[in-house]
């Protein structure tokens, strides 16, 4: 059972979505992509994108399922200005909410999604009771998460260069911070909710950078829980992790870095 399972509020900075593309939107849009082509849901449909960040799943949702509309909720209202600006599709729209509380009318929707939310809401099992309330009977819900301990290499790389040279910032480390981005967690979580013919699958895009500079940079836009970290270090220790990090990277003649990013998808259909 889930129910104990909740994600303590934590420090991060969710706040410039301008800066959210080059850290990890970019990773996240292909991601994107290979969920909605794995949920190949009939057309014309509404769906409900939950924690939609700067629209990158809805841009997916328009260009691939040939919905009838997208309604995407956000509690930023500056992520829900800047995919406003970015899409300009008319059966697109965007509305500020919370997952655990959503502004959508009972069993409205044809398919309920999240990418890449569902480890900060406060309590995801009440966020996964919500997407089935919004669903009608035979609609779809599906999520994915990256897998921050193990194949979410960026990540992985960043926060075991951040720990051998600081033990405490292991406690700040998504793998260690987010036990739901697993595959039996996320099975549980919508059987828990009531979802049947629940399915599960890995997905992995290649996250190549042109130089360690590409890589780099986007650990100090002040996105997220790492490029967070990073905003709290001073300029030596920034240095001093900065080089660690670059030692560690599998760099090519060329200066690429090619790593792969890993997430966890599950999905089910409500019934009643």
């Amino acid at each position: 059972m889930l129910d104990s399972v909740s994600t303590t509020a934590r420090p991060d900075s969710w706040a410039a979505a301008e800066a959210y593309g080059p850290y990890m939107g970019r990773w996240s849009a292909l991601v994107a992509c290979q969920f909605i082509e794995w949920l190949a849901l009939p057309r014309s449909g509404h769906w409900l994108d939950v924690g939609c960040g700067t629209g990158a799943l809805t841009q997916a949702i328009l260009a691939r399922a040939e919905p009838a509309e997208v309604t995407g909720i956000d509690p930023s209202d500056r992520y829900i200005a800047f995919a406003q600006s970015r899409h300009a599709d008319r059966r697109a729209g965007f509305r500020t909410g919370d997952a655990q509380a959503l502004p959508v009318a009972d069993a409205s929707q044809d398919a309920v999604v999240s990418g890449l939310v569902l480890n900060f809401v406060t309590c995801p099992a009440r966020a996964a009771a919500e997407m089935k309330r919004v669903l009608r009977p035979g609609g779809t819900a599906a999520a994915y998460v990256w897998d921050y301990a193990g194949r979410m290499q960026l990540l992985r790389y960043f926060w075991d260069a951040a720990a051998a040279l600081n033990p405490a910032a292991r406690v700040l480390d998504e793998g260690q911070r987010f036990p739901l981005c697993h595959v039996q967690r996320l099975r549980d979580l919508f059987a828990d909710a009531g979802f049947v013919e629940i399915d599960c699958r890995a997905f992995d895009v290649p996250t190549v950078f042109r130089d360690f500079d590409d890589l780099w940079s986007p650990f100090l836009g002040g996105q997220g829980p790492a490029p967070t970290y990073c905003g709290t270090l001073v300029e030596e220790p920034r240095a001093a992790l900065r080089e660690r990090l670059r030692a560690a990277l599998p760099i090519a003649a060329d200066g690429t870095i090619s790593l792969v990013a890993r997430a966890f998808a599950v999905r089910g259909v409500r019934t009643r």
